[in-house]
């Protein structure tokens, strides 16, 4: 094989199982089969019944589980789910190996459409930003509201530190790079995620590192681990250089769904200076900044965000007539709890 080929990665079918994937308390797991892929989506039970539809969608190596923090303190808001994207998490590749910013987010409309869970508040970081930006413009069906945490939109000016990411997209880098990296631990690996990641290092927990750890011992083992990266790495960096209307700009432009935009002043992978520039382009847009923030807000400071996505659907008039209609089937007994129900299940 040539050093600038990537590995044969065998079928889903007959991928090992190299261990468990962590399922928080309040959490469980199931797998999805759709057409062409294999989706492990993560959900925890909402408070109570007749709540909306949320859809969370990670960034580029990461998984559901970066959005448990989130999911636990929005359960009493919405009824939340988070996938694993195809080659991540607990997700097999896709079956025809696309990696593209197009064909994750054709999986997660395969997923919406299957389910007949939309319109969803659709949630989206880095990668996962894209992707969910693609589908709000694709699909505004299948979408209420867009939360875009460091979205990976395209800057003519990429952050330094973003660099190493966008040269696994280089034919040969992700093998070059594994084998130079063949003695790092796990450890080792993790601290410099979460060095980069992160605004502040020092505020995740001693647990949330060693669950980290754990979890990038597994990812390791798995045979597509290298190729999923450096394909969906590639995909962005692809999605960067599309014109028109496939132009993720462009297509930010005929988002429809009130959007919340979370950008953190110490993110090393998307530019603090792309922030009014989301602003202006998503037509019904607010941004939240945290100066302290890095790249994964929703883990740093979850609080933060779920009051702001709490002030967004405020604003477009969600929790008022939901409080309205839960006050109504106090008051008006059982016929009025059939009939909130169905308002809230056409996405009322």
């Amino acid at each position: 094989m040539s050093s600038t080929e990537l590995p044969f990665v065998p079928p889903a079918n007959v991928l090992p199982k190299v261990g468990t994937v962590r399922v928080a308390e309040g959490e469980r797991l199931r797998s999805v089969e759709l057409p062409g892929v294999t989706l492990t989506v993560r959900s925890r039970p909402p408070a109570r019944e007749g709540l909306p539809p949320a859809l969370y969608v990670h960034g580029l190596g990461g998984s559901s589980q970066n959005w448990s923090a989130l999911m636990a303190l929005l359960d009493g808001v919405v009824d939340g789910e988070a996938v694993d994207l195809p080659g991540f998490g607990d997700s097999p590749p896709p079956d025809d190996g696309n990696y593209s910013v197009t064909g994750h987010a054709r999986a997660v409309i395969r997923y919406l459409d299957a389910s007949g869970r939309g319109p969803v508040h659709l949630f989206g970081n880095s990668l996962g930003g894209a992707i969910t930006t693609r589908v709000a413009a694709v699909r505004p069906d299948l979408v209420r509201t867009l939360t875009l945490v460091s979205p990976a939109l395209p800057e003519i000016r990429v952050q330094r530190a973003a660099v190493p990411t966008g040269l696994l997209a280089v034919p040969g880098v992700a093998l070059l790079f594994t084998r130079l990296t063949r003695e790092w631990t796990a450890e080792q690996r993790v601290r410099g995620v979460m060095a980069l990641c992160y605004g502040d290092p020092g505020r995740v927990t001693p647990e949330g590192f060693r669950n980290a750890v754990q979890e990038m011992e597994r990812r390791l083992r798995l045979p597509y681990f290298w190729d999923a990266m450096a394909r969906s790495a590639r995909g962005i960096v692809n999605a960067y250089t599309l014109g028109g209307q496939q132009g993720l700009w462009r297509q930010a432009e005929r988002v429809l769904a009130p959007t919340l935009l979370v950008y953190g002043g110490r993110d090393q992978l998307v530019g603090f200076r792309m922030a009014q520039k989301a602003a202006r382009a998503f037509r019904d847009s607010r941004l939240v900044t945290l100066p302290d923030a890095g790249h994964v807000a929703m883990m740093e400071y979850p609080e933060t965000v779920a009051l702001a996505f709490r002030e967004l659907l405020e604003d477009a008039g969600e929790l008022g007539a939901r409080r309205a209609r839960h006050a109504g089937r106090a008051d008006a007994g059982g016929d009025a709890v059939d009939e909130a129900g169905t308002d809230e299940s056409m996405g009322g």
